[in-house]
């Protein structure tokens, strides 16, 4: 039986409908995973772009010439993110002359560890050796692929400045094809309305997110100076760095500062205090944080965020989850406009349903 023709167009099943959804679905996160050394520098490219934007309309405004606004503006960006990373570089040249020291703690504690294990379970030197070597291996693989990770972050990053030099220089030319693609005429005030709002939600959502890492580096910061473990500053920013990846990498920033605090301080007491304080500042993050500086600007319920932060790591690794809340945030905004595709964007989004009678809501 065909589809009936209506005004508004043919009309599926829902069992015809369904299939083409999920092969539709399955194309984009198989074209994503290809092809994502060329896709995810891009989508970084544009995040900066739109985050750097109101520098260089104010360096228009002010009657600098467009290529040199343009330029002046990605060596600034450029510029702070080299100041970072050059901190970052001195903090460990510090920490790395403080290794040999690192090492013999590492080495008593592991002989006392061994004497606990064979006296409480019976495992011998021999075993343990056994599952270190295994242990070491896995752990020569991860640094491999570390490594090769990080040399790939080397050629993004050498990419991603042109890439944002480029999409400034051409953005009205961007923006027409998008309003042409979309609607089929040179104007339209929709399509101008959907890219205002994703260019707004980004920029909101990512000074949301460097104010909520400054003061989480500040809490961090304090926390292990008031317990005295060493390099506080450089753990405290890179906690505060890797919180930066949604709900995983605040796990992740604990490791350091725990594993720091066993070498350097004799005990457990202070292993535990870091772990103590590193649990109240995420609580305070999680609750406090997150809801009134950086969920605020993206309205995306907690469910798709996690499950999309997920989904970004299984196609693109780190780079996909940093990328999985401003893209949903997107795709949110543009359900919202589009009728057909308003269910979708409620759920997606965080808000309450304001189309059923209270009563009903109550119900529910």
């Amino acid at each position: 039986m065909l589809p009936t023709a209506t005004p508004a167009g043919p009309r599926f099943p829902l069992y015809v409908k369904a299939p083409l959804v999920l092969l539709g679905l399955a194309l984009v996160v198989f074209t994503l995973h290809i092809a994502s050394d060329i896709i995810f520098p891009l989508f970084f490219a544009a995040i900066f772009a739109i985050m750097l934007h109101p520098i260089e309309q104010w360096l228009v405004r002010r009657r600098v010439p467009q290529l040199l606004a343009i330029g002046l503006t990605v060596v600034l960006g450029v510029a702070a993110l080299l100041a970072l990373v050059y901190f970052i570089y001195l903090e460990a040249a510090q920490l790395s002359t403080q290794l040999p020291m690192f090492k013999t703690k590492l080495l008593q504690t592991a002989g006392q560890l061994q004497q606990w294990l064979n006296a409480r379970f019976g495992l011998t030197s021999q075993k343990l050796r056994g599952y270190a070597s295994e242990a070491g291996s896995r752990a020569a693989g991860l640094l491999g692929g570390t490594l090769t990770a990080v040399s790939g972050l080397l050629v993004v990053a050498t990419l991603v400045p042109v890439y944002i030099f480029l999409l400034f220089l051409y953005q009205r030319r961007l923006v027409d094809f998008l309003t042409q693609v979309f609607s089929g005429r040179q104007q339209d005030s929709g399509v101008a309305e959907v890219l205002h709002e994703s260019k707004s939600a980004i920029q909101s959502y990512m000074v949301g997110l460097l104010i909520e890492g400054s003061i989480v580096a500040v809490l961090n910061v304090a926390g292990l100076l008031a317990l005295g473990i060493p390099y506080a500053l450089l753990l405290g920013v890179l906690g505060a760095l890797l919180n930066f990846i949604p709900y995983i990498g605040g796990l992740t920033a604990i490791l350091l500062p725990v594993l720091m605090a066993f070498v350097a301080k004799e005990g457990y007491i202070y292993p535990l205090g870091v772990v103590g304080v590193y649990i109240v500042i995420q609580f305070i993050d999680n609750h406090y944080l997150i809801p009134r500086i950086v969920a605020s600007k993206i309205k995306v319920n907690a469910l798709v965020a996690i499950v999309g932060v997920l989904v970004g790591n299984a196609i693109g690794g780190v780079a996909g989850m940093f990328l999985a809340l401003p893209v949903i945030a997107i795709i949110k905004i543009i359900c919202d406009r589009i009728e057909g595709l308003k269910p979708w964007g409620l759920l997606l989004g965080d808000e309450e349903p304001t189309t059923r009678p209270k009563k009903a809501r109550a119900q529910a």
